[in-house]
């Protein structure tokens, strides 16, 4: 069990032995217990509501397991209960320098971004294929814009080359939803149809994921290469999750709603005039995320069998070492 979603409202998590013991009562009333050992697990995702007691969040500082804290839908990340870390120092001095420095950020920035538009390309070919859809006009345009991504003359010339993929592959992407649940474009505060509603909440739990894994491993999640450095935004998790969002948010999003995972009744309206899901639907929603990311599968990138989660985590280790030797950064790319 790598990761536990905690999302039941009102529950309470308790230490017994070396075990996590929950408990609370669902939306029926019906009361629900669960047992997890702290040997089976590698982070805790808890929304707000929960209740962890303080031997338990001690217990999970001690065996470096960090708690990821979401709000009550779970699609805003709140914060992160981490062990202290220590020996990150050089690292976190090198990613000052190189934030500040174009010359240096770009190389880097250029492959992630090659590397996501790479995995565009891979994911729409091989879809469209299986589906018997003509993307030979778009495919022919990513393909370019890939080759220009390589050796961008700035960041704005970069930032143009994204944007101009992302709209040329989602333009294609949209083709093979369901008919029944169209997508028009991007929509994101609020999202306001349920596919941007399920692209929001994977993006949500994709980024939160990269940010513990950053600070697991001493880096500054606020300090980026290709997006603006905002405050309160993990901006380098954002950069480093882009080539991992065509086979994770948007491959995971048309698998949703292509087999009838998420229907309507999955999702309801909010204040501010959007579409979010309701329990039940982000219930179904992280059980196929969690299937997907600990799936394994040989890669011909790394020669070995693996996983998305390992490969999320690996990208973090490739960018620290990258840090001191640029050229060395080597992005997750579809087989």
């Amino acid at each position: 069990m790598p990761s536990a979603w905690l999302t039941l409202p009102r529950a309470t998590v308790r230490l017994v032995s070396r075990r996590l013991d929950v408990s609370g009562v669902d939306e029926e009333n019906e009361k629900v217990a669960r047992q997890i050992p702290l040997r089976d697990l590698d982070r805790l995702i808890v929304t707000s509501g929960i209740t962890l007691t303080g031997p338990a969040l001690a217990a999970l500082m001690d065996e470096e397991i960090p708690v990821v804290h979401m709000n009550h839908s779970g699609s805003r990340f709140l914060g992160s209960t981490l062990s202290p870390a220590n020996h990150h120092a050089p690292a976190r001095l090198l990613q000052y320098e190189i934030s500040r420095s174009p010359e240096r950020s770009l190389p880097l920035a250029a492959k992630l971004i090659a590397a996501k538009i790479r995995n565009q390309r891979r994911l729409l070919q091989r879809l469209c294929n299986d589906r018997k859809v003509d993307s030979a006009t778009e495919l022919a345009r990513l393909n370019a814009l890939h080759q220009r991504a390589h050796h961008p003359s700035d960041d704005s010339e970069l930032l143009g080359l994204e944007g101009a993929a992302s709209a040329t592959y989602l333009s294609a992407w949209a083709r093979l939803l369901p008919t029944d649940f169209p997508f028009e474009k991007r929509s994101r505060r609020p999202p306001l149809n349920p596919v941007n509603a399920v692209l929001s909440f994977i993006s949500a739990v994709l980024t939160n994921e990269m940010t513990a894994l950053l600070h697991a491993h001493g880096l500054d999640p606020a300090l980026p290469v290709f997006h603006c450095a905002d405050s309160g935004r993990p901006s380098l998790a954002l950069d480093l999750i882009e080539p991992f969002r065509p086979v994770v948010a948007e491959a995971l999003t048309l698998d949703l709603f292509s087999r009838q995972m998420l229907q309507s009744n999955h999702f309801q309206p909010t204040d501010d005039g959007g579409i979010h899901l309701n329990p039940e639907g982000r219930s179904k929603l992280i059980l196929q995320y969690e299937k997907r990311v600990q799936r394994e599968f040989l890669s011909t990138q790394r020669q070995h069998r693996t996983s998305l989660r390992q490969q999320l985590d690996f990208a973090v280790l490739n960018f620290k070492s990258a840090l001191a030797q640029s050229p060395n950064l080597s992005p997750f790319l579809i087989n």
